[in-house]
């Protein structure tokens, strides 16, 4: 089986980390849960709804960016699938230096054979631009990610969807923890 794989908040937990860092630069009494909350919507809408100044931005992305790897932890179970894949690839936002940092900390970097990142000038998700590339590529059997806008594209070229620890209808399957999950065939 190969598997495109969205990297915050499907491989690895790194919301909890995103939402004290924002709550840090706010420096207001806003609870880490709630802008977590705005966090998985996407980071465009948090920024939106706190109505964050680009030097707020710039901040979160600078402490974001200094962060050590160890703080960003892979959700249980994740290494089992990727290993028993044909192929992994990663669609993410995320920078490739970011993504790279916590893959290489882990010795993960080499279950993946491609990783599109916000630095290879596709458009955002939900545009499937970044998904056909891929799929044309690796043939692509099933996408993994946490949002909708991970699986939209997915959807739109016919590939099978799984969302992780989310249960909003439109995926083919639902999956709220690793263990014990094998897709392998």
């Amino acid at each position: 089986m190969n598997i495109l794989w969205d990297f915050d908040g499907t491989i690895f937990d790194t919301y909890p980390v995103f939402a004290r860092i924002m709550k840090q630069v706010m420096e207001e009494d806003i609870s880490e849960e709630y802008i977590y909350a705005q966090l998985k919507t996407s980071f465009t809408h948090a920024v939106k709804h706190f109505n964050l100044a680009d030097s707020h931005i710039q901040r979160i992305i600078a402490r974001t960016n200094e962060t050590p790897a160890d703080h960003f932890k892979p959700f249980k179970g994740v290494e089992d699938i990727l290993k028993s894949a044909n192929k992994n690839v990663i669609m993410t936002h995320s920078t490739r230096a970011e993504v790279m940092k916590i893959l290489c900390y882990y010795g993960w970097e080499h279950y993946f054979v491609e990783i599109v990142t916000i630095d290879d000038g596709f458009p955002r998700k939900p545009h499937v631009a970044s998904y056909e590339y891929l799929h044309n590529k690796h043939t692509i059997d099933l996408a993994i990610g946490d949002r909708l806008i991970d699986i939209i594209p997915a959807k739109e070229l016919g590939i099978k969807t799984c969302l992780f620890q989310n249960n909003e209808e439109g995926a083919d399957y639902y999956v709220d923890c690793y263990e014990g999950e094998r897709w392998d065939n």
